[in-house]
């Protein structure tokens, strides 16, 4: 499934400042990442989908991260008590990925007050939100200067992911046992991070420059390997 690495090894080929997406992913697919509580989560990796469980709600806003240590800050690596101790590997089309980005809204505006009433409409008619946060070290302390984004799908938009036969959403794997409560520890001190394994993840860039500049998106440094790598 996910091929890890040394999180010393793979953050050394991270930008340090800028707004990046930050993933894994081949020619085809890219991984993104949602955490559920139990009941969800066993349904969805047992059905490889979440529509017909019955505690999961298709028209609630559901957000996505392609930052592997991202998650794990917001879910505590699965040990916070928010309905988030079961951490779930998304595996999506590239294509579908990126069509989220193309009809992407950002969840602020800093512009002059006719911008943002425009701003506000724009939001209220996309099914697809944007946030770029504060990047996360392993401990779930801030990074400086960097940014990871993550995407809400509502409406239309997950509708066509949750469809079967749209085919976005290609597998649900689980991840906890295997790779977050493993780690939980070792993130928890930096003097421990060379113990520590994390997904191998790559500056992802559209190929699309119009989506590369609607996002804000920065260019990543030359030295960054941003191409294709083996199947996912």
């Amino acid at each position: 499934m996910l091929t890890t690495a040394p999180y010393p090894t793979v953050a050394a080929s991270w930008p340090a400042t800028g707004r990046h997406i930050l993933a894994t992913f081949d020619d085809r697919h890219i991984i993104v990442y949602q955490a559920f509580n139990q009941a969800i989560a066993d349904y969805a990796v047992k059905h490889q989908t979440f529509l017909g469980c019955p505690v999961y709600n298709p028209n609630r806003m559901t957000w996505v991260k392609t930052n592997f240590l991202w998650m794990q800050y917001r879910c505590g690596w699965g040990a916070k008590d928010t309905n988030q101790e079961r951490v779930l590997a998304l595996t999506v089309t590239r294509d579908a990925f990126d069509g989220w980005l193309r009809q992407s809204v950002a969840s602020s505006s800093d512009g002059p007050a006719a911008a943002r009433d425009a701003h506000r409409e724009a939001i209220a008619a996309s099914d697809v939100r944007l946030q770029w946060d504060p990047d996360h070290d392993p401990a779930g302390h801030p990074v400086p200067g960097r940014r990871a984004v993550q995407l809400g799908l509502r409406g239309g938009a997950l509708a066509a992911f949750l469809a079967p036969d749209s085919r976005q959403l290609v597998r649900i794997d689980d991840v906890t046992d295997a790779l977050v409560a493993p780690q939980r520890a070792i993130a928890a001190a930096a003097a421990q991070w060379a113990l520590l394994n994390v997904p191998i993840e790559r500056c992802y860039v559209p190929a699309d420059h119009t989506v590369r500049t609607r996002i804000v998106l920065d260019d990543p440094p030359v030295s960054v390997t941003s191409g294709a790598a083996a199947p996912i």
